[in-house]
């Protein structure tokens, strides 16, 4: 593949106030089949993720659990990152804010941006929510007076703090916004954000908070500690080696500005109106696009654990897979609009798209290599009247993939990747190939059926394997041939001749026993609302030893 450039993609690092649902996992998922599509598409990519580990809210489960508040993002960041392992994601770093490096990094930012006068000093009166740590105004809250973001409580807050000037660069953001249109997608995040919060203008930003102390310090003024949100979201350049005293390592030279933020959409206001201000204070260019993801909502909902329907990725993998459970999330989630996640829907979707769509096809396919032609794979150049059209469809597949995750489309790429499997399958149908083999004088017309059909599934993995590497490479180990770099997918008839596929085709998606599944599902979450129940017990007496119940 011909070099692209770099590419620059990151998630919202992760809040280790506890372990993360799958549709937290969504996103990383989505945020690696970018990344790798990205890969084989000849760009040098740069995928980093990690854990926001600050706050008050950290403190307050630190003490539930009767841990330090650093013991208890130890746990929870190695929770993460082992989740984040099992879904087979490939980041180049996993940034974690407690980073020795990353907070003498924020120390510096704070710091330098004091010094030139775009933070002050003041107090701060108001409504605050601690579970998004932040701040509202009376104006913002819902009609029942929750915090608009969680629904949750929330409480009247007054305290001593820091203040970044926000309305100072309001009107240099919105110019922004409106010279690119491409900055926030999709464009009804956009229209959000400029009508809800921009338009109607900037209060100046809380950035220091004195009510508590885990996090990191202002190191001139004693008993202030860093805001979350503004530790928070420079991970972004401080894990590409940024430095406030413009020392760049070469890793924010070669990769910044980033090329893509992909954020759950309930963090869209930090990340277009607060991150791009503090970037334009510092002087640094803005990252080229944020992406607002919607929600996976189990049934319909939102998940919690009080409901005991709350979803891991590591009860679906255990039940379904890995490959399974990326598809599902990447396939089931809209661009725009929230996706819903079942057990049931799981299992329709593994039997017909992964079983039988691409796992028979494959299965079939090399059987019947080895019963005609003891495995060997051979174009002998009898065409058909459905051979053109199958060539046709597999050759433009890259160029219709291609278009549709430029706009971040996921899930209709996936889309276009089955289309060529399912016209596979119907080219079985239509050259029946167990017809073909009664018949002498029609060999070579089904060595080049089964040639196509091999050359097909090639063409399809490739397109495939960056949203379901470990089926990618178990179908390219079957078919005994590399994986098929992008720029070759445009042609057909590139399959190795005489090369030889394997002897026992494995089963690369079982068929699944709804009532089993569903059975075993049940038991899960049953299992999570003892565990929560007996947690808020214990978080309970934690909290009255502590002296704060």
């Amino acid at each position: 593949m011909e070099n692209k450039g770099t590419y620059y993609i990151t998630t919202a690092i992760t809040y280790t106030s506890g372990k993360p649902h799958i549709g937290n996992s969504y996103e990383i998922v989505l945020a690696d089949a970018i990344a790798r599509y990205k890969r084989a598409d000849g760009y040098d990519v740069r995928f980093q993720t990690g854990t926001d580990e600050h706050g008050q809210k950290i403190e307050t489960r630190a003490i539930e659990e009767g841990q330090t508040p650093k013991e208890f993002v130890d746990t929870t960041a190695g929770i993460v990152k082992k989740l984040w392992d099992l879904m087979n994601t490939s980041y180049d770093r996993f940034i974690r804010t407690t980073d020795p490096d990353h907070e003498l990094q924020i120390q510096k930012i704070f710091k330098k941006l004091y010094d030139q006068g775009d933070i002050y000093k003041g107090a701060y009166e108001g409504m605050y929510c601690t579970e998004c740590e932040a701040f509202y105004t009376k104006s913002q809250l819902t009609e029942e007076g929750k915090c608009p973001v969680c629904g949750g409580e929330v409480h009247a807050a007054k305290e001593e703090a820091y203040f970044f000037k926000m309305k100072k660069y309001a009107d240099r953001l919105i110019e922004h916004i409106n010279s690119h249109p491409e900055f926030i997608q999709p464009v009804s995040r956009k229209n959000e954000m400029m009508n809800n919060f921009l338009l109607p203008g900037l209060q100046d930003l809380c950035v220091s908070r004195t009510s508590f102390q885990w996090g990191i310090p202002v190191d001139f003024d004693p008993g202030h500690v860093v805001y979350v949100w503004l530790d928070a979201l420079c991970n972004y350049i401080t894990g590409v080696e940024y430095d406030a005293d413009g020392n760049y390592g070469p890793l924010y030279k070669t990769f910044w500005p980033a090329d893509l933020h992909l954020i759950g959409k309930d963090i869209l206001r930090f990340h277009t109106i607060y991150w791009p201000i503090f970037l334009m204070a510092l002087g640094e260019p803005l990252p080229k696009q944020i992406f607002g993801h919607p929600w996976l909502l189990q049934g319909g909902e939102k998940m919690s654990k009080s409901k005991g329907n709350v979803i891991y990725a590591d009860d679906l993998v255990a039940l379904f897979g890995v490959d399974a459970t990326r598809y599902f999330v990447l396939h089931e989630m809209p661009y725009e609009n929230d996706g819903v996640i079942t057990w049931e829907l799981m299992i329709e979707r593994t039997n017909s798209d992964l079983a039988n769509t691409l796992g028979n096809l494959v299965n079939r396919t090399i059987s019947m290599t080895n019963k005609y032609f003891g495995g060997i794979v051979e174009d002998k150049g009898i065409a058909g009247d459905t051979d053109e059209d199958l060539r046709t469809v597999c050759t433009s597949a890259y160029e219709k993939v291609e278009e549709l995750m430029k706009s971040l489309r996921v899930a209709d790429a996936l889309t276009e990747i089955f289309a060529v499997f399912k016209r596979l399958n119907k080219y079985i149908d239509e050259t029946e190939p167990w017809v073909l083999a009664k018949n002498e004088d029609k060999k070579d017309r089904l060595a080049t059926v089964l040639y196509n059909l091999t050359e097909g599934i090639s063409i399809g993995t490739a397109l495939l394997a960056p949203f379901l590497p470990e089926t990618g490479e178990r179908i390219m180990k079957q078919l005994n041939a590399p994986l098929r770099e992008f720029d070759s997918l445009q042609q057909f008839g590139l399959y190795p001749q005489g090369n030889k596929v394997t002897e026992k085709p494995e089963i690369l998606f079982m068929r699944l026993d709804k009532e089993e599944i569903l059975k075993k599902a049940a038991a899960i979450q049953e299992k999570q609302r003892e565990e929560f129940l007996a947690h808020q017990e214990k978080a309970e007496q934690n909290l009255k030893k502590a002296g704060l119940l």
